[in-house]
Formats: C-alpha cells, structure tokens, sequence
C-alpha cells in the first residue's frame, strides 16, 4: 500500500494521490472519523440488504407477492445507493479535508430518510387494511 512517503517529503504518490487529489494530510483522527462513518454507512446497507432478502425469502405467508416484491426492492435498492454513495461520501470528505473547504453536503442521508419512510408508510398501510 502507498502511502506517506519519506523520501517523497510526506507526499502522497501514485494512485492515492490521484484519488484523493492533492492538498495538506488532514488530521489522522479526522481521516479516521471519515473511515467510520464509511464503516457506519456500509452496516447500514448491509442491515438493509438483509432486510430485502428476509422480506422476499420468508414473508410470503404474510405479504402478497406485490407488496412483498415492492418492499424487498425498495429495501435492495436503498441498499445500492447507500452502500455505493458512502464510498463517494467518504472520498469527497477526504478531498474536501485536504483542501480545507467546508464539508459536502450528505445526501444520502435524505434518500435513507425518504426511501425508509416510504417503506414505513408502506407497512403502516398494510398493517392498518390487513383483515385481522
């Protein structure tokens, strides 16, 4: 793995430096911070990838095939974009980090939010209509 180098003068080289774009080393635990919520972002998706396969493998007897695929979907799909958006998430705080600019904006945070409560909205329907 490349990384600070000292016959580079503590410069990044190679493809990390072509990743993360040049500026000053952050603070470690700043980097450190960044790697856990990446870290937090990924059980998250895992969490709800999970969540997408228990409701597909094992709610038939509870759910009809349409709304049991609607919600292992929109579970799968949440899954996706968290876990493929948190490597982004991750890589534009570093950047932002080395240059000293403000932080971006988290927009997965919002789509975790929308697409979650969309779900909720979904079981709250099913459990309020279902036949007792």
């Amino acid at each position: 793995m490349e990384n600070l180098d000292a016959r580079s003068g503590g410069e990044r080289t190679g493809l990390s430096s072509r990743i993360l774009g040049g500026g000053t080393e952050p603070d470690p635990r700043f980097t450190l911070a960044n790697e856990r919520t990446f870290l937090a972002w990924i059980r998250t998706s895992l969490s709800l990838l999970a969540g997408g396969v228990a409701v597909e493998a094992f709610m038939a007897d509870l759910f009809g095939p349409g709304l049991r695929k609607t919600v292992a979907v929109l579970l799968l799909v949440l899954a996706l974009l968290i876990g493929g958006g948190s490597f982004f998430r991750w890589l534009n705080v570093e950047r932002s980090m080395r240059r000293k600019d403000p932080l971006p904006l988290p927009w997965i945070a919002p789509v975790l939010a929308i697409v979650g409560g969309l779900v909720a909205a979904i079981m709250t329907v099913f459990v309020l209509v279902r036949p007792v």
